[in-house]
């Protein structure tokens, strides 16, 4: 079941030639059938490891080293159902409901490069 989704915008800063980026991942939190409390990281609509630890380091995009990013921002997604009174639409026919949505370009999870600390860019 899962217990909340979020947009979480991961900063990073390269120790190496310290350019500074950050990207915005879609996060589920979610709790299997034994009780156990898990957390899924996507980028891009891609599942992808947590990019707070080692494993899930991206890589710079200037100098190519991985570096593991740190919680800035973060805007909770609404669950269905939650808040009880939200407006809500029934769908009868799922092959023929906005048809346009299996066409539409993805959004990017890459936002904002940021510039230089020294401000040289």
């Amino acid at each position: 079941m899962i217990t909340e989704l979020a947009v979480e915008r991961v900063e990073f800063t390269c120790g190496q030639c310290w350019h500074h980026w950050s990207v915005d991942y879609d996060v589920q939190h979610y709790r299997d059938d034994d009780g156990t409390d898990w957390e899924h990281f996507s980028y891009d609509g891609i599942g992808t490891a947590s990019p707070y630890t080692p494993d899930g380091g991206v890589p710079c995009p200037e100098c190519g080293r991985h570096w593991v990013g740190h919680l800035v921002a973060r805007r909770l997604v609404p669950l269905a159902g939650a808040a009880g009174t939200a407006p809500r639409h029934r769908v009868s026919d799922l092959s023929s409901h906005r048809p346009e949505r299996h066409e539409a370009p993805l959004l990017s999870g890459v936002v904002h490069p940021e510039t230089h600390p020294t401000g040289s860019g």
